[in-house]
Parts: structure tokens; C-alpha cells; sequence
């Protein structure tokens, strides 16, 4: 490996260093700024996206319930053929 392949990669990590710290730096001054919710306001969201994900569960195991009595209807009728 010759001498200047040598120094750019040596320079190359010191970059990678000081890039790194920097970064680091900036995470850490952003992070002060950051206004955090309240309990209270986090508890009723997480509540409230917990009755979101309940009720259209509920709706669509009803939709699925309804299209396999309307095909069971249908079958019974001999609209639609039996599979199996």
C-alpha cells in the first residue's frame, strides 16, 4: 500500500470520527428541544387508538361473517356451486 493510499484512508477515518461526533452533538442539542406529552394526554390517546383498533376489528369480522352466510345463501339456492 503506498504512503498517500495510506494518509487518505488515515484521514479518511478522522472524517468518519468527527462526523460521528458532530452528529452526535446535533442529536443532543435537538434533544433538549423536544416537548414531551403529558401522562395524562398519552394515556387517552393510547386508549383511544386501542377503541379505534377494537371497533373495526368488530367491523370487519361482522363483513366477513355476513359474506359467508350470503354465500352459504347462496349455495343452499344452488346460485353458486359448492366447492369441495
Amino acid at each position: 500500500m503506498s504512503e498517500s493510499r495510506k494518509k487518505a484512508q488515515v484521514e479518511k477515518q478522522g472524517n468518519l470520527v468527527s462526523g460521528l461526533k458532530s452528529y452526535f452533538k446535533g442529536v443532543k442539542s435537538e434533544w433538549g428541544k423536544i416537548t414531551w406529552p403529558e401522562k395524562k394526554q398519552v394515556y387517552f390517546e393510547t386508549l383511544l387508538v386501542i377503541a379505534v383498533v377494537i371497533f373495526f376489528t368488530v367491523v370487519v369480522y361482522c363483513i366477513d361473517k355476513f359474506y359467508l352466510f350470503l354465500i352459504l345463501v347462496l349455495q343452499h339456492y344452488n346460485v353458486i356451486p359448492k366447492v369441495g
